[in-house]
Order: structure tokens, then C-alpha cells, then sequence
């Protein structure tokens, strides 16, 4: 790691890891108030003062907890990283060998979209985590997480692609449904109801011809056609 790294890098770090309770409970309130800020003024907005002001506090004390406001963001892109590492934990947990894709599909989807509900700020958190230089780690943890763990459930599902195949549609998978929930998570009910029906067809329609049995029917009729 060149020294330009290291730097970035102790700029993100904790000014301590919080071990009493009440220590605990003071840097949960620091990132629950930056979701809430982050939410309504955006991260160019953002500042550690404000953060300060609206805890109550002074920027010294929250400058006990975390040195900028990057190292905030990154403690809170690491807690929704947690949180869906979490979720996943969850769909993983389904009887996937016994389920229709049509059954898997839709709880994963929906799984997934409860983490986004959670997260009053995640588009702005988002948007940070892959723009900022000193979150992009977030960024890139977050997106090779999510297709590991999809590749593993795909295989579960009965999926004989290649590894290769599996990664592209892992990838797929990421990329549509991160855009849609985010769609989704600033839509009224009416609105969000019908972006999710659309975007578990749009999953099924990228998943259903890797389903074990229709390779099988599709090499038969190669083997059988002209």
C-alpha cells in the first residue's frame, strides 16, 4: 500500500472503538443523526457541524468518536454493509432447493428491499459510496458480497452455468435490483407496489433460462434440430 493509501485510509479510522455501553450508544447516535441529516440536506450539505449541532454536543467531543466526516460515512456505508451481509444470511437460510424460482425470487427481493426501507439515507449514502475516493472500498466490498453470495444460491437453485456465467448473473442480479430498490424506497405504495412487481418479472426474465431443466431441453433440441 503506497503512502497516498495509508493516509486515506487512517482518515477513515475511528478515533476509538467504542467498548463501554454508554460509548456504544453514542456513536449509534452519531450515525443514526448523519442517516437523518444525510437524508435531508445531502452529503455536500453535510458537515460535522451540523452533525454536532443537532446531537447537541460540540465538534469536539464528536471529534472523540470519528476525526471527519468521511470516517462517519464510512462507519455508516460499514453498518449498511453489515445489514445486508445479514439479509442475505436470511434468503440463504430458505429451503432454496425446494423453492419455485418464481417463490425464491420473490423473497429475495423482498428481503433485500426491507434493508433499503431501514436506511433513511441510502441513495445520498450510495451516491458517497461511489464517489467519495475514501468509500469506494464500501462500494466495492459491497458489490462482491452481494455476488458471491448469489452465485452460491444460483448453484442452490440448480443452475449448471459456469463460474463465469454465474458471476455476469450475480452481477445482473446486483445491478437491477440495487437501481429499482432505490426507485423504490422514493415512491408513494401505489407507485412502489408496481416498480416491484416489475422488477421481480425483470429477475425472472434474467434468471428463468438458467434453470437447470431448461439447459437440459435446450441442449436435447441442439442435439436433435438440424
Amino acid at each position: 500500500m503506497n503512502e497516498r493509501n495509508v493516509k486515506r485510509t487512517n482518515s477513515i479510522i475511528p478515533r476509538r472503538q467504542p467498548v463501554q455501553e454508554r460509548a456504544k450508544h453514542r456513536t449509534r447516535q452519531i450515525l443514526d443523526v448523519t442517516a437523518k441529516l444525510l437524508g435531508e440536506v445531502g452529503f455536500d450539505e453535510l458537515t460535522t457541524i451540523l452533525i454536532a449541532k443537532e446531537l447537541s454536543i460540540s465538534v469536539g467531543s464528536l471529534y472523540h468518536y470519528f476525526p471527519n466526516k468521511q470516517a462517519i460515512l464510512y462507519a455508516l456505508g460499514d453498518r449498511w454493509l453489515e445489514t445486508m451481509a445479514d439479509a442475505l444470511t436470511d434468503v440463504a437460510a430458505l429451503p432454496i432447493e425446494d423453492m419455485s424460482l418464481e417463490a425464491f425470487i420473490d423473497k429475495a427481493v423482498e428481503r433485500m428491499l426491507e434493508v433499503y426501507r431501514d436506511e433513511r439515507a441510502i441513495l445520498p449514502l450510495a451516491q458517497a459510496m461511489w464517489a467519495v475516493p475514501e468509500l469506494r472500498d464500501l462500494d466495492e466490498r459491497h458489490d462482491a458480497m452481494i455476488i458471491e453470495r448469489m452465485m452460491a444460491m444460483f448453484v442452490r437453485l440448480g443452475f449448471v452455468s459456469s463460474p463465469n456465467e454465474l458471476n455476469r448473473l450475480g452481477r445482473a442480479y446486483l445491478e437491477m435490483t440495487h437501481a429499482l430498490s432505490l426507485v423504490v424506497v422514493n415512491q408513494v405504495e401505489s407507485r412502489a407496489e408496481r416498480t416491484i412487481a416489475d422488477l421481480k418479472r425483470l429477475v425472472l426474465c434474467l434468471l428463468e433460462p438458467h434453470k437447470v431443466e431448461d439447459v437440459i431441453l435446450a441442449g436435447d433440441n441442439d442435439i436433435d434440430g438440424p
